[in-house]
């Protein structure tokens, strides 16, 4: 699976409050939050993101609380994957579980620009930035985990449902 979209980069310690703020948590409608992603530290980002596009993020990507809220704006929003330096080990498994491909990638994390096009191998585990023409290795995800992401989620996985 191959996914290609431009980078919108965040720094270290960007935890789910930013993702989406807790104010936002009463609703289930996931256009709303998706309205709402990354509100607390980018304002336009929900109406500057493409479906298809990826977000960059430092150390500690994710943490905070352990809501499911905050990979599914991201998602929803259309960014198709996240690279990181590290991500909260709570937030790791919660985007797994809801179909959102991450990867830990540091050199891609902090070489990549805000802006960059970007391509993503997830079966070889490269990120490459189209823009510089720098390509840098990931670990590629384990089979378990790429039917889980193939299927849109743990659930859909389960119950055996392709994601479209």
């Amino acid at each position: 699976m191959k996914v290609k979209g431009y980078v919108h980069k965040y720094g270290d310690n960007i935890d789910t409050d930013v993702i989406i703020p807790a104010r936002y948590l009463n609703t289930s409608d996931v256009k709303e939050l998706a309205s709402r992603c990354m509100e607390g530290v980018d304002a336009e980002f929900a109406g500057k993101v493409r479906r298809g596009d990826i977000m960059a993020g430092g150390a500690n990507f994710g943490c905070g609380s352990s809501r499911e809220h905050a990979p599914i704006a991201i998602k929803e929003s259309g960014v198709s994957c996240v690279i990181a330096k590290t991500f909260a080990r709570i937030f790791y498994r919660n985007a797994i579980n809801i179909g959102l491909p991450i990867l830990e990638c540091p050199e891609a994390a902090e070489e990549i620009r805000n802006g960059d096009e970007a391509e993503i191998d997830f079966d070889a585990g490269t990120v490459t930035d189209l823009t510089s023409g720098k390509r840098y290795k990931a670990e590629p995800f384990p089979d378990f985990i790429k039917e889980i992401i193939s299927h849109g989620g743990l659930l859909n996985s389960i119950k055996g449902e392709k994601h479209e």
